[in-house]
Order: structure tokens, then sequence, then C-alpha cells
């Protein structure tokens, strides 16, 4: 079975999750009918507990969905607390449905996997040691990849059905009324929890911080949570942007920056209320100072800034140069910081940042995204998930939504090291070529030749060169060869789905 992306996909799997193979990129307009969680009704006077290990007993059963959100990044501490707690309780067959799983998870996933506790897996993404472990066969079932609007969908839909969700909060009154932005471990929006919240069965948050009912502003509201677990320590606020913000000094990052900014001023998005999401890597934090620059000199404002909110971005909004900002999730202390003191940074869910099928998301508003790729090929796929290697380690987090914005660019290098990134053909689909304008690197640009009106606005700009993506790819081998062909098995390790739950790859378990 092929889809329209030309990849083989595997038809016992296929047919055994009820998959159906990507054909588009359009949603089109289909009347959904969402679900809805149950509820165990209470007065609410007796939520705070202090025992985890009664509230696992109390709520959960073999074969449940569990659920953890990823704000924490890794600084988290709740994640290895409860999971400790339900593989020391001898629970079997749970799938583990977070918003995403960090470095801090991997060690407490494989034990998991390994004792039989966890035997399904969905998520944004996956890395190291545990993107490994799963690579080479240790998970059992495929793990199910989504992106966080896809994800959205999917809990709305029913096709992840959350029984238990286990939520870290820096703050929470006696009810479970709580927030991120008060408290030791302060991480801002919690955009991917509040679908958990509002659509589990049973909502457990854990918090080192009780303070005095009612805790306004409320993110997640008493009339969802069942529990209020008091833990000593919730997260390391240091460690929650680690690995995320840094400010290149990197001289290839920053003429990638420089160019990614000279597409977007000589594009015809770039006009007074136009808006724009980023990204959180070095050089899309560049591009945010360049950008602003820019608006600068041409006197242009923005009507928003969506996504993953840095310190940059915010810098914009108390400049004046950004009316709002629309934030799912922070990426370091100064753009939660912002949050709390702001009114216009706005906490969004991850349905009202990028589900496709609700009644409009913020990406279908959006003109300008930046977004980064481990690979992509001359037909404009981009693949963030696994490496050159075939291991797993990256996610899809927002790419595939946001690159439904009017201008999708991609910047990165033409190489990494002895890695071309520009190829024939990408390991792994991810977002498909229908969704990407423009390609950014350190030696010119490619434009996707279905993009005339971006040709003729962008081919003679000065100091930037534009090469068909063909020729990029052919410097790229020429600079380090080509690589020797990866080898895999028959056997289906993770699916990729597209936005709208259907297909898009596969990844194959990697040969030994």
């Amino acid at each position: 079975m092929k889809n329209n992306v030309d990849r083989d996909l595997p038809e016992d799997v296929m047919a055994d999750l009820n998959y159906q193979p990507f054909k588009t990129t359009e949603i089109g307009h289909p009347e959904i009918q969402r679900v809805a969680p149950k509820v165990h009704v209470s007065t609410g006077d007796d939520k705070v507990v202090t025992d985890i290990k009664q509230v696992v007993k109390d709520t959960l059963q073999d074969g449940m969905t569990i659920s953890f959100h990823h704000h924490f990044r890794n600084g988290d501490f709740v994640f290895n607390k409860v999971m400790r707690e339900i593989i020391d309780g001898g629970y079997k067959d749970l799938t583990l449905a977070p918003s995403s799983l960090t470095g801090v998870m991997n060690d407490m996933v494989i034990e998991a996997i390994k004792a039989g506790t966890i035997t399904h897996i969905t998520s944004s993404g996956m890395r190291g040691s545990l993107g490994d472990f799963v690579s080479h066969g240790g998970l059992k079932n495929p793990v199910i990849f989504r992106s966080h609007g896809n994800r959205a969908r999917a809990i709305e839909h029913g096709d992840i059905k959350i029984d238990v969700a286990f939520l870290g909060v820096p703050n929470a009154d006696a009810l479970g009324n709580a927030n991120g932005m008060e408290g030791d471990a302060v991480f801002g929006s919690l955009g991917y929890a509040l679908m958990d919240a509002q659509y589990a069965n049973k909502v457990v948050l854990l918090t080192d911080n009780i303070v005095s009912y009612p805790n306004t502003p409320a993110s997640i509201k008493q009339t969802q949570v069942d529990y209020v677990v008091k833990v000593d320590k919730v997260g390391d606020p240091d460690k929650i942007g680690s690995g995320a913000t840094r400010f290149t000094k990197d001289p290839k990052e920053l003429k990638i920056a420089s160019t990614v900014n000279d597409v977007i001023v000589n594009s015809p998005y770039f006009k007074d209320g136009f808006s724009f999401q980023t990204g959180s890597g070095g050089a899309a934090l560049a591009v945010t100072r360049y950008l602003r620059q820019a608006m600068i000199d041409n006197h242009i404002k923005a009507s928003f800034a969506l996504g993953g909110i840095t310190k940059p971005t915010t810098d914009l909004l108390n400049e004046g140069l950004v009316d709002k900002v629309m934030d799912v999730q922070d990426f370091d202390k100064g753009a939660a910081e912002s949050m709390h003191t702001n009114k216009n940074q706005q906490e969004i869910d991850a349905s009202w940042y990028a589900d496709p099928d609700n009644k409009g998301a913020m990406v279908d508003q959006l003109d300008v995204v930046i977004l980064s790729a481990l690979e992509i090929d001359t037909k404009f796929n981009v693949n963030v998930m696994s490496g050159s290697d075939g291991v797993i380690r990256g996610a899809i987090g927002g790419h595939q939504d946001a690159a439904t914005a009017k201008l999708t660019i991609i910047s990165a290098p033409l190489v990494r090291g002895r890695i071309a990134t520009v190829v024939p053909d990408v390991t792994t689909i991810v977002t498909p070529g229908d969704s990407v304008d423009v390609l950014v690197t350190e030696y010119g640009i490619a434009i996707n030749p279905k993009r005339k009106d971006l040709q003729e606005a962008l081919g003679n700009l000065p100091g930037v060169p534009v090469y068909t993506i063909s020729e990029l790819q052919q410097l790229a081998e020429k600079k380090v060869g080509q690589p020797k062909p990866l080898e895999f098995t028959d056997r289906t390790v993770a699916m990729i789905e597209y936005r709208d739950g259907s297909i898009i790859d596969t990844i194959k378990e990697v040969k030994d």
C-alpha cells in the first residue's frame, strides 16, 4: 500500500489500527462528533492527598491510558515520581500518551517497557536512549507519533482516550485551580496539559505549592480535577529551557538567520498586521532579532506571534512591535514570567493552537513560519523525526501544523559535519513538500516551484543566491559524498500520522 507521498505502508498494521493512507494537506470541512470524559461527582472538599502510591491505586487499572505533559521539559520531577509507583505497583499493559517525551523520562520509560508496564506509546517525539531502544525493536507495538495539533484532534475524537492524567503544576489550591505562572518551578503556559485536563476521566494534579482558595487565574479548573497531590518538588526551573533556547554565535547559523529575514522582508506577507512563528533553535532566535530591526526600519507591527514562545518574542510584545502573543508553551523563564505580567500574552490550548478539526485554529491565520529540519529532500518533504542512522531522535511538535502558514520557510544548514541535510529522499517524511515554500541554507535558497509568486518576489535578492533544490542536493552530495544506504528489518516500530490522523510514513526497526 502506498500513500500520496509515495511511501510504502504495511497493510497488516494499517488494517489492525484502522488507518487510512495520507492523501492531501487539505483538511476539508467534515462534521465532527467529539467525546466527553466521565465525571465523578464531588463537592471537592477532600481532594488534597500526600500519597502518590494511594492515588495510583485508587485511579489506575491494567490496560488503561495515562498521560503527562512536557512543559517542565528536562526539569521534570513529576513523571519519574509517578512512574516509579506505577512500575512498583505491578501494573501492566498501559498506554503512555504524554504530550511529548523528554530526555529526563527516558530511563524510566525503558524500565517500564521491560517490565511490561507500558506496551503502547503515543507521543509527539522521543530522543536519546529511548529513541534508540524503540528504533532497535524494544517496544512490542509501534509508537504512534502525532503533532501537537493532531494530538488535540485525537483526544477530542476519542482516538486517544485518557483514563488518568498526571499533571505537574507549580501551584494549585485545595480544589485544583492551577496555573503555570506562580511558584518555584514556573513554566508559563499550560497549553498542552489543558487538553488532558479537559478530556481525561481522572485528573491528578501534583504540586509543591498549595495556595489559598480560590486560586486565579485558573488555567486548570477545579471542575476538572479529582486529586491534588502535595509533593516535595515538582521540577527544576533552571532546566525547563535547557537545550532549547540558546543565542547563537555560529557564523553559519547567523548567515542562515539573516537570509531568512531577507526572505520574509521581501515576501508579499511582510506588511503591517502580519503574523509569525519563529521557534526556539539558535538560528530561529537570531531570526527574531533580525526581524525586530526590519520591523523598526519599515515601521511595521505584527498582529500576533504564535507557538512556543521565547523571551526575544515577548520582548517584541513589550516594545509594541507585536500586538498579541498567542502562547501554547514557553521555552524559557523570561517568556514564562512575561505571561504573568502582560495581559496581551494569551495562554492557548493545543486545540486552539493547531487542531485541524475545529472551528478555526490559530495556525490557520498564520502568515509566516520558520521551521527546522534534520533532512529535506528534492520534493521539499521534511524529516524532523529520525537521524541519518535511522534512529528516532526528534519530535513532530507543531511542525506539520504551523507548515500550513502562507509562507513556510525551512531553515537548515546544507550539511551537518559529514552528513547532508538536503538529500534525494528523506529517511522519514513528517511534513509533506506541498506545505513547504522556501528552503534557506547558508549557501542560498530554493523556492518550491509551485510558488511562482515567490519565485518572482525572491528571485533577485541582493546577496541571496537562488538554486533549485536539486542543485542544493547535488552541492551537498559533492561536499560529503553519498552515504551508505540504511538497513532496516521489515518490522514497523513507529507510525507517523499526518495532522488529520492519516499515515504519512512509518519507521522500521534498524538492523544491528
